[in-house]
Order: structure tokens, then C-alpha cells, then sequence
């Protein structure tokens, strides 16, 4: 599907000259009339201001978004009040630019961590977006590629809901590519729809989707502190949630997941994208703390990145993950080789096993015996790339 806007948004974006490349690093959505907006943001507890702000303005808005704003190459973390008071100032003055309350105004931000956040060129740069922002694709897709930072391509996923001659559109853009795990990490995610809904009706809805994907991935093992992941509804459709609930979230889901699945296949360094599928769970939960152990263990992902079929290290992880299991009924297996039977070796081919793993993409298989209980996790190999990408991250 082409990446159309949903009615009622505007985009924009704009080299402030945040990132020493001098590429666009400021991108902004504007909502004429107002959005509905539902927000799940970072769990760790270290988080960067603009969190702090759009949390609080969620709050005394009641839900209510007219404009975000979203900068790259500067996370505004660890930056003390001057960082919390040069985020209000970039929000105060977006607000005044189109007469609007701060607190309509929501930030995000991303990039590195303890850097003193340039308000003024975001301010200085803000009549020009605003004048450039319109409700084209190409000011979408330019506002998709602006908040990148070690990503190599913009991500984006859209759907669209039809009922009684009535159309709704859902468009979804997303950075990431280091510090993902299923706290949500150095992710950024907008949600935008012209559906009709209130913020009451998009918390859960969006808490099932994020459930679904974004917290099923993990490239690194790190949780960031900036992670967002915001819904906005504009209504302008005059299409319902209530006469569309179950198709929107279908949709909703869909989206997120396909935005995860190019997050994970865009993580730095990454040659093997690993699809871990736990099966025979006591529950939703065991099979998630299952899948952690094991996509954030460095002897398995570099084993991953040699296409080396060794499933002990599998085994050892789910061992340590913390859930209950019974060794003797576990089965590993690589495609359609059985590599592990009953919790022991079995024969198995492993050349035909090696040239399987060094696919790009492939899935590995577990069955725990102990339930009814299937879910799929996104996760990747660690390579030596990755390595250099971040030991000079900040330099």
C-alpha cells in the first residue's frame, strides 16, 4: 500500500544541525483539529526529559495532541533541569507558533545520552517546518527519515479500515536499531489514524499491539531511556471505533509487528535475523522470559552469527531464564531438523544445519512440553559490526 496521510495531519521536516552529518534531523507532525493520543513509553528508570514532558502533558491535556515534535541526535537525557527547561522551550515555542497550549504540544527525542540539548537551533529551525508542513507523502516519508539515527532506512507500515462505505487509514514510522529489547528501547514509534476514538478507547487497544510486537523483539539486550511509542486518532474519517474495534486492532497489531519485524532486520550489524518460536508454554509470559534468555545471551548470538548449530548454548539458556521446565521434555529444532530430543543430543545433519543458518532470516523452534501456550520472538545475531558501531558511537 502507498503511504498515504490519514486526514487531519500535517508533516514536516528540517536539517537543524543537530547531527554533525548535517542531514534532517527535526521532524514534525502537526493535528490541526486536535488527536485522541495513547502513549507507552521506556521502563527504564532512568528516562530522558522529553519523557518526563509528555507524559505530563498527556496528563493536563487530558489525552489531547496537536503537535509532536521529534529531534535525532540528541537523546536530552542525563542533562539535569537545563534539559527539562529546553524541552519546555521547544514546546512553548511550537505551541506559540500555532496557537496552541504547551501541553498540546507533544516532544520526543533521540540519539546520544548526556550531551547538552541545542534548544535554539530546534526553536531557530521551527517558523521553517512549520511553513513547509502539509498533509503530502513525500512530507510524511521526509518526516520517516529524519528521526533516524544508526538506522540505515526509514520504517514505515500502513492499513486502512473499511466499513459502510466509510475509510479509515492507519500509518505507522519508526527508528531503531540498537538498544532494542522488549521493555521497548531506542525506538522510536508514531501511530497515526483518522479513526474516530477516544484516549480511553486507544490505551488498551494499543497496549495489546505493543504486547504483540515491540515487546517481542531484541537486538542488544539494552533498554533505552527515551523509548516511545505513540497513537494519535484525528477522527477525521467520521469512522467510529466502536463500530470498528475488533478491525483496528487487527490492524493496529499488524502494523506494529510489521514495524518491529523491520526493526530487528535493520539492528546494527546485523547478517541473521532469528525468529525464536516458543512453543508448549505454561504461559504467554514463561515463553517471553524464555525467548529473553536466549536472544540476549552473547554466546548464543555470536554462534548465531557463525551459523554454528549449537544448541546447548539454547538449551543453557532456557535452563537459566528463571522459568520452570522440565529438561527431559524439551525439543529443539533448527527448520525442520530436530537438533535436540527430550532435552539430550539427537543425530542430526550438521552441515544441512549450518547452510540453514546462514540464511538471512530463519526460525528456531521450541517445544517445552509443558502447556498450550505459543508465542513468536524477534531477535538477531551479534557481529563484529556491531561492535565497531558502538564502540565509537559517540566519537
Amino acid at each position: 500500500m502507498s503511504l498515504t496521510p490519514p486526514q487531519g495531519f500535517l508533516f514536516a521536516a528540517a536539517a537543524a544541525g543537530i547531527k554533525p552529518s548535517g542531514k534532517p534531523d527535526l521532524a514534525l507532525a502537526l493535528v490541526p483539529g486536535g488527536a485522541a493520543a495513547a502513549a507507552m513509553f521506556t521502563r527504564n528508570q532512568i528516562v530522558a526529559a522529553p519523557i518526563i514532558l509528555g507524559r505530563e502533558h498527556l496528563r493536563r491535556s487530558a489525552g489531547r495532541v496537536h503537535a509532536l515534535i521529534v529531534n535525532a541526535g540528541n537523546a536530552n537525557c542525563a542533562t539535569g533541569k537545563q534539559g527539562l527547561q529546553a524541552a519546555k522551550r521547544v514546546c512553548s515555542e511550537l505551541a506559540f507558533g500555532v496557537k496552541l497550549k504547551p501541553e498540546h504540544v507533544f516532544p520526543s527525542s533521540t540519539g546520544i545520552i548526556g550531551v547538552p540539548f541545542p534548544a535554539e537551533k530546534i526553536t531557530n529551525a521551527l517558523p521553517g517546518l512549520l511553513a513547509s508542513a502539509d498533509s503530502s507523502a513525500g512530507s510524511l516519508e521526509a518526516f520517516a527519515n529524519a528521526i533516524l539515527t544508526t538506522d540505515t532506512h526509514a520504517k514505515t507500515s500502513c492499513q486502512s479500515i473499511t466499513r459502510a462505505g466509510r475509510s479509515a487509514g492507519l500509518v505507522g514510522v519508526a527508528k531503531g536499531a540498537g538498544m532494542i529489547h522488549p521493555n521497548m528501547a531506542t525506538m522510536l514509534v508514531y501511530l497515526f489514524t483518522d479513526l474516530a476514538a477516544s484516549p480511553r478507547d486507544l490505551k488498551p487497544t494499543l497496549k495489546r499491539a505493543v504486547d504483540d510486537s515491540f515487546h517481542n523483539i531484541s537486538i542488544d539486550g539494552d533498554t533505552s531511556t527515551n523509548d516511545t511509542v505513540l497513537l494519535l486518532a484525528s477522527g477525521k474519517s467520521g469512522l467510529e471505533m466502536k463500530s470498528v474495534r475488533a478491525e483496528f486492532q487487527a490492524a493496529l497489531s499488524k502494523v506494529c509487528r510489521s514495524l518491529a519485524a523491520q526493526i530487528v532486520a535493520d539492528g546494527e550489524g546485523v547478517k541473521h535475523v532469528v525468529r525464536l518460536r516458543i512453543e508448549q508454554s505454561r504461559s504467554s509470559e514463561d515463553a517471553r522470559r524464555i525467548a529473553r534468555a536466549i536472544a540476549n545471551s552473547s554466546l548464543v548470538k555470536t554462534s548465531w552469527a557463525g551459523a554454528d548449530p549449537n544448541w546447548g548454548r539454547v538449551l543453557a539458556a532456557i535452563g537459566y531464564s528463571g522459568v520452570a521446565v522440565h529438561p527431559e521434555r524439551i525439543n529443539i529444532y533448527l527448520g525442520d531438523q530436530q537438533v535436540c530430543r527430550n532435552g539430550t543430543a539427537c543425530k542430526f545433519d550438521a552441515g544441512q544445519a549450518h547452510h540453514y543458518m546462514s540464511e538471512p532470516a530463519y526460525e528456531i523452534r521450541i517445544a517445552l512440553g509443558a502447556g498450550s501456550h505459543t508465542l513468536e520472538f524477534l531477535s538477531c545475531d551479534l557481529t563484529e559490526e556491531y561492535v565497531h558501531i558502538n564502540a565509537e558511537y559517540s566519537t
